[in-house]
């Protein structure tokens, strides 16, 4: 046993767990990639030239995508094309990105090629299309014709360039579509669908019952954790929808947890604020039902039977939620503090106040002090790591002293609750003797 009656093959399991997720999280959204080039190639049973009105930006079908609604020469220059998209920007309107065409051939025998890169975006600053390329070559075969669509980039983590990769060949799937009954229609992300979505929550469960060891109460564990974060994520499409995001979704990934994703860029520091705080914030919510849950078994018989797994889901929901408010660049948190803080000085202050009271909870509860330490020093050396993010072309509109107040009271509002969620659970599941 650990100090304070904490077991010690759960504190062992849970930074296990840990690590293991702050070292996804880096490959994901930080390792070095590098330089890549993304290739999908597909055979078609069609002419070359058909395909190549439809690949081609300035190709007579160009627009033939559904996500596509318009494609056209910009004024002034014949090398370039707009395009505009039906996603929407931050406010509402589509999507608009104009390409530079360069070498661009049109082979007699069935050989066609274009090279593209993207010079204006609506949404996204110069700086993130700098290093990208594409080109797309169709190729005469003797049933048909060879689409081949290479993009090249650098990348930061793999989660763009495995998105990059996935959009490709959703991409050509619809293309095939296209070519065999002349409809477009989106092939959707097979990722995403509920039943889909479901089989990788049952996957993470059983992934996660290997950590809590293969017994009925690791699977529990497992289980009610995979729960939590259910619940968590509901908290950010909760406010997603609530700014006006229509696609927003929850994508389960085993052993990650899961990701809300909005439908649309933010607008402004406010949105972004709520939307990272909504996650613990409405699972701060449920903390006194809980709480007054097991002060209603406490009274019953048996009570025993029911109140270690209650006692357990707020032990789990409490920390689970209070790890995603350390101030981390890629954690809700860190999200929430860099919108409320907008000098280097406040940022750092703001931080420390929460990492303060975020080990005085594991203190009081009885981690030693080398743990905290050892957990300090790990959460440093994550925060010094620089995390790729998307820049957007405009600046976010700045938040009111109003909405900074709210911000800040429900960030400091969900660290306390779900500490004391801690604290509750673990003064009953493991006291002093």
């Amino acid at each position: 046993m650990g100090a304070k009656g904490l077991p010690v093959t759960a504190i062992i399991s849970a930074t296990t767990l840990l690590l293991i997720n702050l070292g996804l999280l880096w490959l994901m959204m930080a390792a070095p990639v590098g330089r890549r080039t993304i290739t999908v190639r597909r055979a078609f049973k069609a002419r070359p030239e058909r395909i190549w009105d439809a690949v081609y930006p300035k190709g007579i079908a160009a627009n033939w995508h559904p996500s596509v609604l318009s494609t056209g020469i910009s004024e002034g220059n014949s090398n370039r094309v707009d395009l505009a998209y039906r996603y929407p920007d931050r406010k509402g309107r589509p999507i608009r990105r104009t390409l530079e065409i360069s070498d661009a051939i049109e082979d007699p025998i069935g050989r066609y090629t274009y090279r593209s890169r993207v010079v204006e975006d609506s949404v996204l600053d110069a700086d993130f299309w700098k290093n990208y390329q594409e080109q797309r070559t169709v190729t005469a075969a003797s049933d048909g014709a060879d689409l081949t669509v290479e993009q090249t980039d650098i990348y930061r983590g793999l989660a763009y360039l495995i998105f990059r990769y996935f959009s490709l060949r959703r991409e050509v799937r619809a293309l095939e579509g296209y070519l065999a009954t002349g409809d477009a229609k989106s092939t959707g992300w097979l990722f995403e669908h509920p039943l889909v979505q479901v089989a990788l929550g049952i996957v993470s469960t059983l992934l996660l019952w290997s950590f809590f060891g293969f017994t009925p109460s690791g699977l529990i564990l497992s289980t009610l954790l995979t729960v939590v974060i259910v619940l968590h994520e509901f908290g950010h499409m909760a406010a997603y929808r609530a700014f006006g995001h229509k696609h927003a979704r929850m994508i389960f990934i085993p052993l990650l947890g899961g990701i809300a994703i909005g439908g649309r860029p933010y607008n402004s520091r406010f949105e972004v604020a709520t939307c990272a705080v909504m996650g613990p914030g409405m699972s701060a919510f449920l903390v006194p039902m809980v709480i007054a849950l097991h002060g209603s078994v406490s009274k019953a018989l048996h009570h025993q039977v029911y109140n270690g797994p209650i006692l357990l889901f707020l032990l789990i929901l409490g920390a689970f939620n209070l790890l995603n408010l350390l101030p981390m660049y890629r954690f809700d948190g860190g999200q929430v503090l860099r919108q409320i803080f907008r000098s280097r000085n406040a940022l750092m202050a703001g931080s420390f106040g929460v990492t303060l009271v975020i080990l005085w909870i594991g203190y009081r509860v009885g981690l030693s002090s080398t743990a905290l330490v050892a957990a300090l020093a790990v959460f440093t050396l994550m925060s010094l790591i620089g995390f790729g993010s998307v820049k957007p072309k405009d600046s976010l509109d700045e938040m009111s002293a109003g909405e900074r107040m709210m911000t800040t009271f429900g960030l400091y509002s969900a660290v306390a609750i779900h500490g004391y969620a801690i604290i509750f659970a673990c003064d009953r599941l493991f006291p002093l003797h």
